[in-house]
């Protein structure tokens, strides 16, 4: 069966994409096929990963209108290991068109009937809010993975995103699940991330992974470059924390 995961905050800048693109990175070296769907019209994970959103003539923006086959927007390029549905800005069309649609929260969980056989794992990097393509996201899904940076305002938008959750499977997905937490950008000179880190193990502890991602300039550097860590330095304490984070995913395959 395939594992469905939306890897969601509705904080920006809390190692969302960054995430996304490396436990991808780190699956696809397990032999297990992996699929990356860039729900953000930001568009970052696309350029993480080497796509030019402007050099595009099909994204998730024309799947989710009708426009065209999710097949044929899927693409896989030479510089990573795992396939992906890329974003462009224009995915704000969906946000919009979306809103006045019939079931709209289901409108990702139907189009990806046709190709989600195909993969063992996809993640869905989705936007830095809780609107329509979250909901949609977190309909679609089997799980959620949180990053969250080990900050002061961390617990409360937490907690803020564990209601969202329960809103969604009550309503809409009742089969979903919180993998896990993920700690990421952690500086353990820094005294409040530590601290925030014993706060997020008090309260959180069943649903905390225990590999933790730390700030790390190869991370930084690697989407630049259009690559995953692993292939930009795979020697890297951020390479190694990504694989070490990804062993714990696929432990939960066997729970």
């Amino acid at each position: 069966m395939t594992e469905l995961l939306a890897v969601v905050n509705q904080k920006g800048g809390v190692g969302k994409t960054t995430s996304c693109i490396n436990i991808c990175a780190s699956l696809a070296k397990t032999k297990r096929k992996t699929l990356l769907i860039d729900l953000d019209p930001q568009s970052n994970a696309t350029r993480g990963c080497g796509i030019d959103p402007h050099g595009l003539t099909t994204s998730i923006n024309d799947v989710l209108l009708g426009r065209t086959n999710i097949d044929e927007s899927i693409i896989s390029t030479d510089n990573i290991s795992f396939s992906i549905l890329p974003a462009t800005p224009e995915l704000t069309e969906s946000e919009v068109m979306l809103l006045s649609s019939e079931r709209k929260e289901y409108t990702l969980k139907n189009v990806l009937v046709d190709c989600e056989s195909k993969f063992d794992y996809i993640l869905i990097d989705c936007p830095p809010s809780l609107n329509i393509l979250t909901v949609n996201a977190l309909t679609a899904s089997t799980g959620v993975l949180i990053p969250v940076q080990c900050e002061f305002f961390a617990l409360q938008g937490l907690t803020e995103l564990m209601t969202t959750i329960d809103t969604i499977k009550s309503s809409s997905n009742q089969s979903l699940l919180v993998k896990g937490i993920i700690r990421t950008m952690f500086d353990p000179r820094n005294n409040l991330a530590t601290d925030v880190s014993a706060q997020l193990l008090k309260f959180f502890d069943d649903k905390l992974y225990r590999t933790i991602i730390p700030r790390n300039i190869t991370l930084a550097e690697a989407p630049s470059h259009g690559l995953p860590v692993l292939e930009y330095d795979k020697t890297s304490k951020g390479a190694l924390s990504y694989l070490s984070l990804t062993g714990e995913i696929l432990k939960q395959e066997k729970l």
